[in-house]
């Protein structure tokens, strides 16, 4: 189907429908990026799932200017695409299959826009199902954490989706009626879409352009209040959208808005098949959620003869509590063990205390061993052992709690520096008897942001003492019996985030960090399983750290390359390449990215390749972009960018 909404343009819509002759069925609607027709068309086997197995109604959209859909793509989430999607629950609503009542959900980018539609409260709009979202763009994404920039989610996202906005419409699905081809549409996009990342680095302190899109602090200065449908959240531990999880939760409950928490030790990635483990099939969740909400039938505790968490309680939080496990990065299972909690779980602090004064000589490259705070396919891993990185860092080591942290720890410090821009990491990591270092949670932020991360950043005093304190991840954590807990300080989360542009000696003069210890004894949800081993391959993966004796660098190097059929007789082959360093004698930090699509159907051939570097100095990001575009073998397009991005703070 193609959709019209208000200003002419068309987009390019897949319907699931069930079987009419049980009439009318409420729908759920996923809208995305990714290219429905090709790139991330194995999601269909999900949607036939919710169409066959649980009797819903299903619509994915291609959002504007990409996939099959016209118009343009100028960013991620803009007001065009949110003022698209209110027309496109309308017009569902109003189809004579349906009830009238839309569901929207996804996972990560049709999370966030799942979350963003709620807020716009449009007619139709009955309830939503956020995998892997954020309430906040500004804080818990992919572009910034901690007011730092996160650098090696630059070689990834942030770049391949410069030439995934410039790749064509699916031929096929393109309408075929006297108006533009799909080669005209194709070197129209090519001749206009502008790389989303320049203006996420332009963008390097919270305001207007980070609240647009945002639950939490929205363009209006509104927040949660304007979510009123009920929202149900999945979280994993090992994802990058954690925090989305019991502070939402908790706004929600206090107003009354009906609501759900599902956090699992999951990557960014299917809970039915994601690492680690334990794995749950979340499709039967969904379905519960959406029977509840949508369906006027009384819930019952069995979705078409499959148990069902969400109809046991209007409300709370079903959470995983880690237990101590060896680290490895493809990690298949964690243990653990699942609790059914109140909205607001009840918790009271418990504190760890950090005697001072300590001094560190900061490693730009300290880091490595927690590269990325967003697990997901490989080759994005899991933290490792993290005893290198504890080396070169500050240490404070202490018994562990008798109960389980459930909630965001928050340390206090009162910290100083020897130059005007430094940062600081938080870890909590649980040790041990062999001295192996797990990872429990952490905290990044750059110093400049020091009187809070939404606020305006300024040059650090050199020498003077600041206190500063910073949120921590959230986690739910139990420390086994005879291991240790421990709070490693440093000055640099690399190559999850950019160190400082020089050297610096970072000294904590003394704080504490405060845990939040759950109370009471709770029962355990039943879930459905999922697999049994998680369905990641090394196949066609890259992913090392490498220390360059000699020239004194260190470079964090991925590679993915994967190739598969695709609907309408065509194939597609995805390569990405990314590369990220540091020079630890002069911090010299740069990325360099290339991601190349080769998309076929018969007698057509499509090339694009882009490429991005980028030099990470004191006062500016320096970024130079190439994307080259060839159709059957023969160049058809070639544009380059170059920007220098001044820092909002400057060393």
């Amino acid at each position: 189907m193609r959709i019209p909404v208000r200003d002419g343009v068309e987009l390019a819509a897949t319907l699931y429908l069930p079987d009419p002759s049980n009439g009318p069925q409420p729908c759920l609607l996923e809208a995305l990026p990714y290219r429905k027709d090709d790139l991330t068309w194995s999601y269909a086997v999900g949607y036939e799932d919710l169409r066959d197995r649980f009797g819903f109604a299903v619509c994915r959209v291609d959002v504007r200017g990409t996939g099959s859909s016209s118009g343009d793509a100028t960013d991620e989430y803009p007001p065009a695409e949110q003022a698209d999607l209110v027309e496109v629950i309308a017009w569902l609503a109003e189809r004579e299959w349906c009830t009238g009542r839309v569901g929207m959900f996804g996972t990560s980018y049709s999370g966030f826009n799942s979350l963003q539609l709620a807020c716009e409260r449009p007619p139709g709009l009955a309830a939503v199902f956020a995998i892997y979202s954020s309430d906040d763009r500004w804080t818990d994404d992919v572009h910034w954490r901690g007011g730092a920039l996160k650098l090696v989610d630059l070689v990834d996202y942030c770049h391949y989706m410069t030439p995934m906005c410039v790749l064509p419409p699916v031929p096929a699905v393109w309408p075929d009626d006297g108006g533009a081809s799909w080669r005209d549409e194709w070197f129209r996009r090519l001749a206009t879409n502008e790389p989303w990342v320049l203006t996420w680095l332009r963008e390097s302190v919270h305001g207007d352009y980070w609240r647009g899109g945002s639950v939490r602090l929205g363009a209006t200065g509104a927040g949660y209040e304007r979510l009123e449908v009920p929202t149900m959240l999945v979280a994993g531990w090992a994802d990058g959208y954690r925090n989305n999880s019991f502070r939402t939760v908790a706004a929600l409950a206090s107003r009354g808005v009906p609501h759900r928490l599902l956090a699992g030790p999951w990557a960014h990635a299917d809970p039915r098949t994601a690492m680690p483990g334990p794995r749950i099939d979340l499709d039967v969740e969904m379905a519960a959620w959406f029977d509840r909400w949508l369906r006027d039938a009384d819930p019952v505790v069995e979705v078409r003869g499959a148990p069902a968490a969400s109809l046991e309680t209007a409300s709370g939080c079903d959470v995983f509590v880690r237990t101590s496990t060896l680290p490895e990065p493809d990690l298949d299972l964690h243990a653990g063990y699942w609790l059914s909690l109140p909205s607001v779980p009840p918790t009271r602090p418990w504190s760890v205390s950090l005697a001072g004064p300590a001094a560190l000589v900061v490693a730009p490259d300290t880091g490595t061993a927690a590269w990325i705070d967003c697990a997901g396919h490989l080759p994005w891993g899991q933290s490792g052992d993290q005893r290198l990185d504890d080396a070169r860092s500050l240490t404070w080591d202490a018994a562990p709690p008798s109960r389980p942290v459930v909630g965001h720890p928050r340390a206090q410090l009162r910290v100083s520096a020897d130059r005007p821009l430094a940062s600081l990491s938080v870890k909590l990591c649980d040790v041990f008897a062999d001295g192996t270092s797990a990872l429990v949670s952490r905290g990044t932020l750059d110093l400049a942001f020091r009187d809070g991360v939404h606020g305006v950043p300024s040059p650090l005093v050199p020498g003077h003492e600041y206190d500063v304190e910073l949120d921590l991840d959230a986690c739910a954590y139990d420390w086994s019996p005879g291991h240790r807990l421990r709070v490693s300080v440093a000055g640099s989360d690399w190559p999850n985030t950019i160190a400082p542009p020089a050297p610096v000696v970072l000294t904590v003069h003394a704080g504490s960090v405060s845990l939040p210890l759950l109370e009471g004894s709770f029962p355990t949800p039943v879930l459905t399983p999922g697999a049994e081993h998680s369905s990641e391959s090394t196949e066609g993966v890259g992913w090392s750290i490498e220390d360059d004796v000699l020239r004194r660098t260190t470079t964090a190097r991925t590679r993915t390359v994967s190739e598969y059929e695709t609907p309408y007789d065509g194939t597609a082959r995805e390569d990405y390449l990314g590369a990220v360093t540091v020079d630890r004698r002069t911090w010299e930090q740069t990325a360099h990215a290339v991601t190349t699509f080769d998309l076929t159907w018969p007698g057509i051939d499509v090339h694009v390749e882009s490429t991005m570097d980028v030099t990470i100095t004191g006062a500016s990001y320096e970024v130079a972009i190439e994307t080259v575009a060839a159709l059957d073998g023969a160049e058809v397009s070639r544009r380059t960018w170059r920007e220098s991005v001044p820092r909002a703070v400057r060393g």
